[in-house]
């Protein structure tokens, strides 16, 4: 591991579990700052907006505001500006994220116009219905794009793994016969918007997350050191049947100080 100036954690599953910290997870990011470490926060929760997760985390005591988050929403609203401006969306997601979609153009479920430009996926809760599912199954098939947040199978909550939206987005895949362009991780251009935000290169920088696939080993694909935490999400067999093996395996994030200081005097 080369010089670390930057650290990219992970909220769920790392920092926080139903939005509760985790042992040593206030510490440890108070650690990383007093540290002099730059510190972002990369997130796919599509539940809530930047300005109430760090609302959240702050009364929880993490030293963090909205502008050490970064989204998934966010990336997206910055994706579809860039490769299509104007574009019409039909929002499928659970939870309000308007505001992390500036500029975005949402069409309401019973809009009887035109087909949406793009079909837009967020995470999964209550509103993947079959209504819903199949009404953005029929957009796909008049042409509609498809985007997605992320592929997240699941996540972690204080009652156990819940279904999450990339479940649904491979059955609309399959059955429009078309591949979602991804916006979260682990897209590379989530892990470069990233880098940019805090002025570093991906050598300076290591990604700490729960999820081997989507944080660490997407985030190593770019260039940045991995760093897999055994909380959230982690499962061994997941680690054992995961395409490709993650720089470090820690129990939590508590112990990443010591990791940085054991890496420093190497």
């Amino acid at each position: 591991m080369e010089s670390v100036r930057a650290v990219l954690v992970d909220i769920d599953g790392v920092l926080t579990v139903s939005w509760r910290p985790l042992p040593g997870a206030v510490e440890a990011l108070r650690e990383i700052r007093e540290a002099g470490l730059g510190v972002l926060l990369v997130t796919n929760t599509t539940s809530r907006t930047r300005a109430s997760i760090a609302g959240t985390l702050a009364q929880a005591g993490f030293p963090v505001a909205a502008e050490d988050i970064l989204t998934a929403p966010a990336a997206t609203a910055a994706y579809l500006a860039e490769h299509c401006p104007g574009a019409r969306c039909a929002l499928l997601n659970s939870g309000d994220i308007a505001e992390d979609l500036e500029g975005v153009t949402v069409v309401e479920a019973g809009d009887t116009g035109s087909v949406p430009d793009v079909v837009l996926v967020g995470g999964a809760g209550p509103e993947f219905g079959y209504a819903a599912l199949d009404r953005a199954f029929g957009h796909l098939q008049r042409g509609a794009r498809l985007v997605a947040m992320h592929r997240n199978l699941y996540w972690r909550t204080a009652e156990g793994l819940r279904l999450d939206s990339g479940a649904f987005l491979a059955g609309l895949e399959r059955a429009a016969r078309v591949e979602a362009e991804i916006t979260g991780k682990p897209a590379r251009a989530f892990f470069a918007s990233a880098l940019a935000r805090l002025g570093v290169g991906a050598q300076e920088a290591l990604m700490v997350g729960d999820d081997v696939e989507s944080d660490v080993l997407a985030a190593q694909r770019a260039g940045l050191t991995g760093v897999l935490v055994r909380t959230g999400k982690f499962q061994e067999e997941t680690l054992r049947a995961a395409d490709g093996t993650p720089d470090h395996v820690i129990d939590s994030v508590a112990e990443l100080s010591a990791l940085l200081r054991e890496s420093a005097q190497q």
